[in-house]
């Protein structure tokens, strides 16, 4: 299955996308925030990045710009609590490939991270 870095700054979030992604079969990496995750990001090969946008340093948007720069290949998943169009449109223009609300039903989120990575 696919290895995909989760980044989010709550420790339950970062926990229930572990056991609902691991119980998919994916191979996961957690990261608390976006430095975290770019340090990540370029130590390893992923299938996939899953972030957060508001946390505390380098926040999702700028995370997705940083990846951006290195990768334009890789599919990014934006996982939020943000409802604010012009945040959605920053990401679109950022690089994001797709935008799920907090919270999410495990079956429709593994949908749209099987959906996502079938097209890349």
């Amino acid at each position: 299955m696919a290895k995909i870095l989760v980044t989010d700054d709550s420790e339950t979030i970062r926990k229930l996308l572990d056991i609902t992604l691991r119980g998919a079969g994916h191979n996961i990496t957690l990261a608390a925030d976006g430095n975290e995750a770019l340090a990540k990001f370029r130590e390893e090969v992923f299938d996939l990045i899953i972030t957060d946008i508001n946390m505390p340093g380098l926040n999702g948007i700028e995370l997705i710009r940083a990846i951006r720069r290195e990768n334009t290949n890789i599919p990014i998943l934006v996982l939020t609590s943000e409802i604010e169009q012009t945040l959605r449109q920053q990401g679109t223009e950022a690089g994001a490939n797709g935008w799920i609300i907090k919270p999410f039903k495990p079956p429709q989120f593994l949908e749209i991270v099987r959906h996502i990575l079938e097209e890349n």
